[in-house]
């Protein structure tokens, strides 16, 4: 089969290729393995990050990318047998079932696309049948496949972590992103009143449209105070403050804390802005914390009950992803590698595979 495999770059160590090669179709080798040919697969930061030698090994020969979708061709189990034909998506979080707290056995928690764990830029994958999910009858295979990473730590990060509920005043940063764009739509299905920021006018006022209340450009150094006024204009009779914060840049973060409530949080889910800015990234400051009683906690990715609680409010509400660009076949899989890099996109990037899926 084709897959995209991570591979060292001598001209450039610092960002590794990723060519398109020709590699063994794999095997069903669990006892409850089934086999999806795969339709699509969709990009997340995470595949940027691993490029750029980001991970503590270099995981050269990896199939790339931990988001995918696709159609079950084959199974190992004679009980398993109904499961062929089936249009599903795949929960990449691997090894991690419902503890609330973290992975169960944090030493053998994974994701999908880096090695050992096979990955779903490729023709095929062959994974425990308790990983994959019936796709919402209103999403496609295209669509199924910009669900699984983003949206699993979009729901911890809200609703797990953040504790988010109806009513409450929710700030999300950087807007455009997979992660933040799940969680803005999770927060309006769910009642919340959002605020965003971005560095773009253009990805905020796609945010209004979206249903957030309104939004500020955090190149702006008074943003805080137009975010307040932001506040007293949508609730004249309630304190300017945010609840909840769901961040995942680590930049600024003085200023974010400056426009929560007391006894507010500040969910982080990631780092985004110290990967290609070591700089931007520096601790909060302890006084605006404890002043504040702030709760500051972070989140990566989710369970496999948040997962099925995070699928089944999708179809419930009948979200759809916001996909930003679809590239045609893996050999255009570098295309949207460089988008992503780029940075410039709003919503998922994904590659579609196989056409007639």
């Amino acid at each position: 089969m084709r897959a995209i495999v991570l591979r060292p770059n001598t001209a450039d160590p610092a960002y590794a290729n990723a060519p398109l090669e020709e590699v063994p179709k794999p095997e069903l080798v669990g006892d409850r393995d089934v086999l999806v040919r795969l339709g699509a697969a969709a990009l997340n930061h995470r595949d940027v990050w691993i490029r750029h030698g980001a991970y503590p090994t270099p995981g050269h020969g990896s199939i790339l990318a931990a988001d995918g979708a696709g159609i079950v061709e084959d199974v190992k189990h004679a009980e398993d047998e109904g499961l062929i034909g089936n249009q599903v998506l795949i929960n990449c979080s691997i090894n991690w079932d419902s503890a609330p707290e973290g992975p169960e056995i944090p030493e053998k928690y994974g994701l999908l696309g880096y090695a050992p764990l096979p990955g779903t830029l490729a023709e095929y994958i062959a994974i425990d049948r308790k990983y994959i999910h019936a796709i919402p009858e209103h999403l496609s295979v295209l669509e199924g496949a910009a669900i699984p990473l983003a949206s699993l730590t979009a729901w911890r990060a809200l609703f797990s972590r953040g504790e988010a509920k109806a009513g409450d005043r929710v700030l999300i940063t950087g807007i455009g992103g997979g992660v933040a764009l799940f969680a803005l739509q999770f927060a309006v299905a769910a009642g919340i009143e959002v605020y965003v920021t971005s560095s773009s006018d253009a990805k905020i006022a796609k945010a209004v449209e979206l249903g957030a209340k309104g939004g500020v450009n955090y190149r702006e150094a008074t943003w805080p105070v137009a975010l307040k006024e932001l506040l007293k204009k949508n609730r004249p009779d309630s304190k300017p403050e945010i609840d909840t914060i769901v961040d995942g840049a680590a930049s600024g973060v003085d200023a974010m804390i400056s426009t929560l409530r007391l006894g507010g949080r500040v969910v982080n889910y990631g780092v985004t802005s110290s990967r290609t800015d070591p700089s931007s990234a520096k601790a909060p400051s302890y006084a605006q914390i404890f002043f504040r009683q702030a709760d500051w906690r972070g989140t990566t990715m989710g369970s496999a009950r948040e997962f099925r609680d995070c699928l089944a409010f999708i179809e419930k509400h009948k979200l759809k992803p916001i996909i930003a660009d679809v590239f045609q076949g893996l050999e255009n899989a570098e295309k949207a590698f460089e988008k992503m890099k780029n940075g410039s996109q709003f919503g998922k990037l994904v590659v579609q595979i196989a056409p007639s899926q």
